[in-house]
């Protein structure tokens, strides 16, 4: 279960805003996670807590195939990404790094909402109550999941 409170973006939410280019020579990731969400909000890093929630419109992730962008988001203590659409290098490195990703087309989330996600029932609800229900995840993206990226659970299933 995922549990946190959302941070509300656009539409077009490039890797650039996710994670600035002028910082790329960074190799700690926690050094990375300081600068998440940077290029359109400076003070998330600082404001986000283990568990949170970004929310955001279309085409979520587009621009460069930097994992730094997802990197960042996850060491910053994101939980998961809810958006309309996402950009597909960006959503396939969200899933090698054990990001949640999960489209949701037709529902606007609000700002500091708190949300509560449950991902082996493909299931949101929402502080108010209702439930939304999101396409589920295939046996071995939860796997992938679970395992805490792609390479442990290669590891796990190859050693």
């Amino acid at each position: 279960m995922i549990k946190g409170k959302t941070f509300k973006f656009g539409d077009n939410i490039d890797t650039d805003q996710i994670y600035p280019g002028r910082y790329l020579e960074l190799t700690d990731h926690q050094e990375i996670a300081e600068h998440a969400m940077e290029g359109v909000d400076p003070d998330f890093a600082d404001e986000v807590e283990t568990g949170d929630i970004v929310v955001a419109g279309s085409n979520f992730g587009c621009g460069s195939s930097r994992e730094h962008a997802v990197i960042c988001l996850k060491k910053s203590g994101v939980g998961a990404v809810i958006a309309k659409s996402f950009a597909r290098i960006f959503y396939r490195n969200a899933v090698n790094m054990a990001l949640p990703v999960i489209e949701v087309k037709d529902v606007d989330f609000k700002a500091d909402e708190k949300l509560e996600i449950d991902m082996n029932n493909a299931e949101i609800k929402r502080e108010n109550g209702s439930i939304i229900k999101f396409t589920p995840f295939p046996e071995n993206i939860l796997e992938i999941y679970e395992a805490g990226g792609v390479i442990p659970y290669y590891k796990a299933r190859h050693s």
